[in-house]
């Protein structure tokens, strides 16, 4: 039996690169993309995306809805690192550790869309304890996260490490006007009821992100406090090979929070952080930008999608 043929659109920027490493040396994949002079021809693009198993997207929103609607094989299967279709109920969602059962979902589906950096943190936090009933879908969510200059792409690397990288800031807070991409993406998935507040920022390191999500506890369900919400995420979370929750003896001896802590890996840290004297809980999730937050969750969903094959 020949090995799946993998099918990597738009490999030059971070994302794809990042994907071509974790699957270097893979002998039971037949991993490609197309040559230089190549890319820019719709027909040999159409062609590739047609002759392979799966196709991973590492493209702009518009180019990678270019690509899907190019595929005429019905065998072909998709995993979408772009935006486009992340709120999509026909596509399914690949946070394998999202919801129960979710892994297999990911595992048969035929149409997977990669979660967003930023999301991940976002999703893994808080859709545990929305669904538990212990934040209200009503909640004002705020949300504050740091990412390494990669998540803006060869853009940021190049802003960074390129010739004009002594100019480049030590942070950049953007998105001031609120109208980022990614808040749908976290209210559908969360299943929160109305848009959270979403506030992003870049710093000056290529790779790494930490977010945060302060909670007042007044407005909780009644009796949630840090060490109740720390247990639903527990719980939730036992088991997961890629997402575990710090225990509480360990965070409340913690005074900083590296976003860089787990880069190169496919793992997110999740922490809780009570102040009873002030009824406020922060919550935290440190992981890669471009590993749980891109390549690393790509690559996680094409193992599941292959025990499918």
């Amino acid at each position: 039996m020949s090995s799946p043929l993998i099918f990597i659109d738009g490999d030059q920027g971070t994302t794809g690169l990042q994907i071509h490493e974790r699957l270097r040396g893979r002998a039971d994949l037949n991993v490609f993309a197309l040559a230089a002079s190549e890319r820019k021809d719709p027909r040999r693009r159409a062609q590739a995306i047609n002759d392979c198993d799966i196709a991973i997207l590492c493209l702009p929103d518009a180019a990678a809805r270019e690509a899907v609607s190019a595929i005429v094989n019905p065998s072909v299967r998709v995993i979408d690192a772009s935006s486009a279709y992340r709120t999509h109920p026909e596509w399914t969602y690949g946070f394998a550790e999202m919801a129960p059962g979710q892994a297999a979902r990911i595992a048969n589906a035929r149409r997977v869309t990669n979660p967003g950096c930023y999301p991940t943190g976002a999703i893994g936090l808080l859709r545990p304890l929305v669904r538990a009933g212990l934040v209200p879908a009503s909640y004002p969510i705020s949300i504050h996260a740091v990412s390494g200059y990669s998540g803006r792409g060869r853009a940021g690397v190049e802003a960074y490490e390129g010739a004009d990288a002594v100019n480049a800031p030590a942070l950049q807070v953007y998105g001031l006007e609120l109208a980022h991409k990614h808040p749908p993406e976290i209210q559908r998935h969360v299943g929160l009821a109305q848009r959270p507040i979403f506030v992003p920022a870049y710093g000056a390191f290529r790779q790494g992100i930490v977010l945060t999500v302060p909670l007042a506890l007044r407005l909780l369900a009644p009796g949630a406090e840090g060490a109740t919400l720390h247990a639903c995420l527990a719980r939730h979370y036992a088991g997961a090979a890629h997402v575990h929750v710090l225990p509480l003896h360990e965070s409340r001896v913690l005074t900083h929070l590296d976003p860089q802590l787990l880069n190169g890996t496919n793992d997110m840290q999740l922490s809780v952080f009570p102040n009873l004297e002030h009824g406020h809980v922060l919550l935290s999730a440190v992981f890669d930008n471009l590993g749980k937050g891109a390549s690393g969750a790509a690559v996680q969903n094409l193992n599941l999608m292959l025990k499918q094959q």
